[in-house]
C-alpha cells in the first residue's frame, strides 16, 4: 500500500507530532557498533559487520497471497503465527546499508580524524509511488560513500536525503538501482500495540544478512538516550524480547500480519531479550517532512530537566504524591520559564545520588495522567508539536495542585 495513503490515514487518527524533554539525568549510554564491534556501552545501537541485506515487495504476490496462512493474532497467543510465511514475504525489503563516519576528536596533540566502515539494515517503502529506504539515522545520517545492498546480492550507491537525529530516522535512496529490486513493506499504526502481543525482528546482525527472531512486546513507552540526540531522549520506545545484535539497526520489526509497526534500533548491552524500536507513528509521522524538506522540526521542547518522583524524593521534598517528573532546573527563557514554571531549590543526596528537590512536579498533562519522565516523553512525542498550547498539571511546594498553560517551543536544529 502506498505510505502517503497510510500516512493521509495516520494522521486522521491522531494528530500526534513528538516532542522529547531535556533529561535531567542520563542514566542510559549509547554506543554505535562499527567496524570493530565497539560495543562499550549500556544502550548498543546496532549497525555492525555487514553482509547483503534484502528489499521488499511490489509484484504480482500481495501480502495477502503470502499470508494466507498467517491468522491475525492482535493480542492473542502465538497458535496460528506463521514466522516462515513472514519471513518469505518481508525479508525481500530488508536492505543492507554500508559506508563510513568520519570522527573528529580533540586532543593535546590537535584535532583527530578516524573513519570507521558502518554496516546496519533497512526496509523499502512506497511513499507517493516513489521507492525509499527507511533506516536508523545512527546507520546511514551521517554516512558516507554510502551503498545499499538488496536480498540478492546486487548493491548500488545510495544518498541518505533526508534525516532526523531526534528520532535516529534517516531515509535513503538508490537512483541507480532497476525497479525490480524493490519490494516493499507496509506501516501501520503502533498505536494498539499491546504487552505480550508477538512481534518478529528482521535484519542483519554481525552481517548475517536476512536474520529472523521472534519475540514478544515487553514493554511500550520507554526512553532511550542516543548521543546524537544531544541532551534530550528518544521517547515512546517499543521494548521487545526478540533477541537484536549489532547489525539490526535499521531492520523492521513486524507484527502477526508481516506489517511495519517498528523500526530495530538498540539492544542492551550484555542482556538478554532486551531490544528497543522507534514505533512506527513516528515513522508515518516524519517521512512526509523528511522526504520532502530533509528533516523533521516539529520536536516539541519544555525546557526543564526532571527526574521520576518515587516515595524517598517525596519524603526528602515533602511532597503529597510519590508519582510524577519533578522539575530540577529550568532553561532560561524557555517555555518552562516563560510559564513561570519552578525548579529546584534544595540539593539532597539520597542513596548516593544527588537531587535538586522543591521545584514543581508534573503529575498531568492535558488531562493525561504523567506517572514518570517517561510517560511524559511519550506524551510530548505522541501527542503535541512545537508551538502547540498544552495544559501543565503541576503539585508546588509539596501540596498545592496548580494548573498552568504553556506554549511549547522547538527544539534547536543539531
Amino acid at each position: 500500500m502506498n505510505l502517503a495513503k497510510l500516512v493521509e490515514a495516520h494522521f486522521r487518527e491522531s494528530r500526534s507530532t513528538s516532542g522529547l524533554v531535556m533529561t535531567g539525568k542520563v542514566v542510559l549510554g549509547v554506543a554505535v557498533v562499527v567496524a570493530l564491534l565497539l560495543a562499550a556501552t549500556l544502550i548498543v545501537y546496532a549497525p555492525s559487520i555487514g553482509g547483503a541485506a534484502g528489499t521488499t515487495t511490489t509484484k504480482t504476490v500481495t501480502q495477502t497471497q503470502v499470508l494466507n496462512s498467517v491468522v491475525n493474532l492482535g493480542n492473542s497467543t502465538s497458535q496460528g503465527l506463521n514466522p516462515e510465511a513472514i519471513y518469505a514475504y518481508a525479508n525481500q525489503s530488508i536492505v543492507t546499508l554500508q559506508g563510513v563516519q568520519t570522527t573528529t576528536t580533540n586532543t593535546i596533540f590537535g584535532p583527530q580524524t578516524t573513519q570507521a566502515t558502518i554496516l546496519g539494515s533497512g526496509f523499502v517503502v512506497d511513499y507517493s509511488g516513489q521507492y525509499y529506504i527507511v533506516t536508523n539515522y545512527h546507520v546511514a545520517g551521517a554516512t558516507s560513500n554510502l551503498t545499499v545492498t538488496f536480498s540478492d546480492g546486487n548493491a548500488y550507491p545510495a544518498k541518505a536525503i533526508g534525516s532526523d537525529p531526534y528520532s535516529d530516522l534517516a531515509i535513503v535512496t538508490a537512483s541507480s538501482a532497476p525497479l525490480s529490486e524493490f519490494h516493499t513493506l507496509t506501516l501501520v499504526s503502533s498505536s494498539s500495540l499491546r504487552v505480550g502481543q508477538y512481534v518478529l525482528a528482521i535484519g542483519n546482525p554481525y552481517g548475517l544478512s536476512g536474520t529472523e527472531t521472534f519475540g514478544i512486546i515487553s514493554q511500550l513507552g520507554e526512553t532511550i538516550q542516543d548521543p546524537s540526540a544531544g541532551n534530550f531522549s528518544i521517547a515512546n520506545i517499543i521494548q521487545f524480547s526478540a533477541p537484536i545484535n549489532p547489525g539490526n539497526s535499521g531492520g523492521a520489526l513486524l507484527d502477526a500480519n508481516g506489517s511495519v509497526v517498528g523500526i530495530t534500533t538498540a539492544t542492551v548491552s550484555g542482556s538478554q531479550g532486551i531490544g528497543f524500536a522507534i514505533p512506527s507513528d513516528t515513522i508515518l509521522r516524519e517521512v512526509p517532512s523528511l522526504i520532502t524538506n530533509g528533516s523533521y522540526t516539529k520536536h516539541s521542547y519544555l525546557g526543564i530537566g526532571e527526574v521520576d518522583m518515587n516515595y524517598q524524593l517525596a519524603q526528602a521534598a515533602g511532597a503529597n504524591v510519590t508519582y510524577g517528573a519533578m522539575i530540577e532546573t529550568v532553561v532560561p527563557g524557555g517555555p518552562a520559564a516563560t510559564a513561570g514554571l519552578v525548579g529546584g531549590t534544595k540539593t539532597v543526596t539520597i542513596e548516593g545520588s544527588q537531587y535538586l528537590i522543591g521545584g514543581d512536579i508534573i503529575v498531568g498533562i492535558n488531562g493525561t495522567k504523567i506517572i514518570n519522565e517517561n510517560a511524559l516523553a511519550s506524551y510530548l512525542e505522541g501527542h503535541t508539536v512545537a508551538g502547540q498550547r498544552v495544559n501543565l498539571e503541576i503539585i508546588r511546594s509539596g501540596s498545592n495542585y496548580m494548573s498552568v498553560l504553556l506554549t511549547l517551543g522547538a527544539r534547536p536544529p543539531i
